[in-house]
């Protein structure tokens, strides 16, 4: 059996009427006070002075718009008076000093362990009264002896590498830090310059 035209147009109307109700009972979004608004600084964005780990105090009572124009001021002023940009601060180029492949150290070391175990065994061979067996058997003692070094030696090269090049990472850091603090001077003198308070 069909329902009648009516009751569809009732249950289509009833339908719009509850889904209006629905949206209309759910709470606006809150909006946050003007005074908290402008009082927060834009997301993301931070001070010049806080981002060279500076805390700038206004000691003339200046708005925060004049600090910010300043400090706009004084991180170029700075910037050119040392030739240190903060932000992109390198350290200097490492001097090439020659470096020994650890791969390489030691080379040579059985050819040198085998001539001189042969020239031993040579001579405890000649008091035996058998020179050659006795150089045949030092040149492998030799050998042995010399694989050895070479193993100790490739083992003191890598260890004197690490050191190295733990001794170059912090020279770089040292001068990266002393880059920044010579930066950080110049901009806490301008600063103060114009009245405010910098630590």
């Amino acid at each position: 059996m069909k329902a009648p035209r009516h009751l569809h147009i009732s249950l289509a109307l009833l339908s719009a009427l509850v889904s209006s109700t629905a949206f209309s009972q759910q709470p606006a979004p809150a909006t946050p006070p003007a005074s908290a608004a402008a009082a927060a600084p834009p997301a993301g964005q931070a001070s010049l002075s806080s981002s060279l780990g500076l805390f700038v105090f206004p000691a003339k009572n200046q708005t925060a718009t004049q600090q910010s124009t300043d400090e706009g001021a004084c991180y170029g002023w700075a910037k050119s008076q040392t030739n240190i940009d903060p932000m992109n601060i390198k350290p200097p180029e490492p001097s090439q000093a020659p470096q020994q492949d650890a791969s390489n150290a030691g080379t040579g070391s059985r050819a040198r362990g085998a001539a001189r175990g042969a020239a031993g065994g040579a001579a405890i061979g000649a008091i035996a009264g058998d020179a050659g067996t006795g150089a045949a058997a030092g040149a492998a003692a030799g050998v042995l002896a010399g694989g050895a070094e070479k193993r100790r030696a490739q083992k003191q090269a890598a260890a004197q590498q690490q050191q190295q090049q733990a001794a170059a990472e912090q020279q770089a850091q040292a001068a990266i830090a002393q880059q920044k603090a010579t930066y950080n001077k110049a901009f806490s003198a301008c600063m103060e310059g114009k009245g405010y308070t910098v630590k």
